[in-house]
């Protein structure tokens, strides 16, 4: 079983090839990749490919992290609104339909400015949000995994999205007083209330998401990944084997706990030769790592957000990933 959705493009593309004794299959193919070249450059995100969650949500393998839209240190409003709603529309101008946010996030802030920039939603727009952090003030992000809680933080996020599912609803942390199975279990009869469509989870072990698995479908796990830190190698690894889509947060290892200084260094060096920004070079890394992967860079400015998403077309031969180890 193929985990992933190859893209339209890449299928024809790959058709073309295997067909390329017969003429007519030849043109066909030929047409269809210009009709996807002209798609990916209307929609920069495309070129990224495609990603299946629960294997009816196909999004585009380049997302939007909206955290960075609110205020800073994550709190209260943004210092301009209106900007932070022109990045949201931009990212779907640019064909990014997969946006990821928390109740968090402000709190509450990401979640409203998303709805006052994007709804009524573009089809085919998935907006994934979090609940189970809780910020009393500022400096502080304390989990509640409590049943009560997450019942009552996704109806929350219902109606400040203005929705009536959520497409994808995310356990973001694991709250070390609350049993795992009752976190989740609490999620699993949200989603047969229909309030959720499907179910994923953040800041998991690999035991902890084979316990989560045992409770309910997890379509996503969102963990810290990048060059300098893979210590989620062997979550990764279970994406991979079984279909669940990994997103990874904080792309551009700029974190001194990032233990893999020798790679963040090479990729620096890479993206030098190769005239591309270090974001862009992080991205791309990570769209190259793995087909399960779903990188969701955020930002708070349009020419930063344009610079990422242009990411997408960004590639690292096998060679270079080797290189770069």
């Amino acid at each position: 079983m193929q985990p992933f959705e190859m893209s339209r493009r890449t299928m024809l593309a790959g058709a073309g090839a295997v067909l390329s004794g017969v003429a007519l299959s030849s043109i066909r193919a030929v047409e269809a990749a210009s009709a996807g070249a002209a798609a990916t450059s209307a929609a920069p995100a495309a070129a990224a490919g495609t990603i299946t969650l629960g294997k009816d949500m196909t999004v585009n393998r380049l997302g939007f992290g909206a955290m960075r839209v609110t205020g800073e240190g994550i709190w209260g409003d943004p210092p301009d609104v209106v900007e932070a709603r022109h990045v949201l529309q931009r990212a779907v101008e640019l064909g990014v339909n997969f946006i990821d946010t928390a109740d968090a996030y402000g709190p509450e802030v990401s979640e409203r400015l998303i709805a006052e920039a994007l709804h009524p939603y573009p089809r085919g727009v998935l907006i994934a949000t979090k609940g189970g952090i809780v910020r009393p003030a500022r400096e502080k992000w304390d989990r509640d995994g409590r049943p009560e809680h997450l019942r009552a933080a996704c109806e929350a996020s219902l109606k400040r999205l203005r929705l009536e599912r959520i497409d994808l609803y995310q356990l973001h942390a694991i709250d070390p007083n609350v049993p795992l199975e009752d976190s989740v279990g609490e999620l699993a009869r949200l989603q047969k209330e229909g309030k959720i469509r499907h179910v994923g989870v953040s800041n998991f072990d690999a035991d902890q998401l084979a316990k989560a698995r045992a409770i309910v479908d997890i379509v996503s796990v969102q963990n810290r990944y990048n060059v300098s830190d893979r210590t989620s190698d062997p979550v990764l690894a279970v994406c991979e084997r079984d279909g669940i889509a990994f997103i990874p947060w904080s792309p551009l290892s700029q974190s001194p706990r990032d233990s893999n200084a020798g790679s963040r260094e090479a990729l620096a060096g890479w993206a030098s030769r190769r005239g591309v920004s270090f974001p862009q070079a992080a991205i791309a890394w990570l769209l190259a790592r793995s087909p399960a992967m779903l990188p969701i860079p955020g930002t708070s400015k349009r020419e930063h957000l344009e610079e990422n998403v242009a990411a997408a077309s960004v590639r690292l031969t096998p060679e270079e990933m080797r290189a770069i180890g």
